[in-house]
């Protein structure tokens, strides 16, 4: 009883009423939702009808299910390709717009606008319709005499490309990140360099590039579960299609749950993500002390 009422003196009051909403959205909205995932992961669970415990029937269904292995391998060569390419391209741009004059707060929320708008159902519909045979960009192949009505969406070669191309054109958060952090790095350094006679590609490989490494594994980690959690754009521009090769986790997931009444595989497919992610998650970590520099400066 001591040790209550000292919790519950007048000077922890205030601090009790500031943290409990956060403590119950926690509780609320994270753990008992998750909980209630591992429970129906271990269920015969359709939504219509009461689960029915299986125990880990589904866990040992995954391992013959040939269309997750399918949906796995895309989902890898997908976040493979576009999460090295996002980055690239947004240091590419952080660097152009690194420096400081009257419109640069414009441009660099122009380029920051593709992010808040590329997730979106509005955007997904523009882009399919962009790459449809008769859609914008084969219209322009044709001004240089290349179009030959091409199915980029139907053909099992390009679609995942098209939705890469959408991916990469969404590396606004982490070109601002990138800004930040080239921020950090001292001009000293520079014109140390500059002094001794070191040109802007040197620099940029024995100065920025190593100082930058932690902002590189924070995008990276930031990025890849992104990308390992895309769904709007398979599910609107390709529907996974075709055969299946846009049909990433995320959307198959989706499928099990409403399309397919198969809620309690897909919880468990959400179970498996989550080691999956974890498990990438350590290995970026441990790999992290070989190549990202964590000296600080001086």
């Amino acid at each position: 009883m001591r040790a209550i009422y000292h919790f519950l003196r007048r000077d922890n009051v205030a601090a009790i009423i500031f943290v409990l909403p956060f403590v119950i959205g926690l509780v609320a909205f994270l753990l008992v939702p998750m909980a209630m995932s591992f429970y129906y992961s271990l269920t015969r669970f359709n939504i219509l009808r009461p689960p029915e415990f299986i125990g880990l029937d589904n866990y040992r269904r995954m391992l013959q299910d040939v269309r997750l292995r399918d949906s796995m391998q895309a989902t890898f060569y997908f976040v493979f390709v576009s999460v090295p390419l996002r980055l690239a391209f947004a240091l590419g741009i952080a660097m152009l717009l690194f420096k400081s004059t009257k419109m640069m707060g414009i441009y660099r929320a122009m380029y920051y606008l593709p992010s808040l708008l590329g997730g979106s159902v509005a955007v997904a519909i523009l882009w399919r319709r962009m790459f449809f045979v008769t859609g914008t960009f084969n219209s322009i192949l044709d001004v240089f005499g290349l179009n030959r009505n091409f199915p980029w969406l139907g053909d099992v070669r390009t679609a995942i490309w098209t939705l890469i191309l959408l991916a990469v054109w969404q590396f606004g958060s982490a070109m601002l990140i990138f800004l930040a952090g080239l921020k950090q790095i001292p001009d000293s350094y520079y014109e140390a360099a500059s002094i001794d006679g070191a040109g802007k590609s040197r620099q940029f490989f024995r100065i920025t590039l190593p100082l930058i490494t932690p902002t590189i594994f924070f995008n990276l980690i930031m990025q890849t579960i992104g990308g390992f959690l895309t769904f709007n754009s398979a599910f609107i521009i390709t529907e996974g299609g075709p055969l299946g090769s846009t049909n990433f986790f995320a959307l198959y997931m989706f499928n099990h749950t409403f399309a397919w009444s198969n809620a309690g595989y897909a919880a468990a497919l959400a179970w498996f993500m989550l080691l999956l992610l974890a498990i990438l998650a350590s290995i970026l970590f441990i790999t992290k002390r070989f190549w990202v520099y964590e000296g600080g400066f001086s």
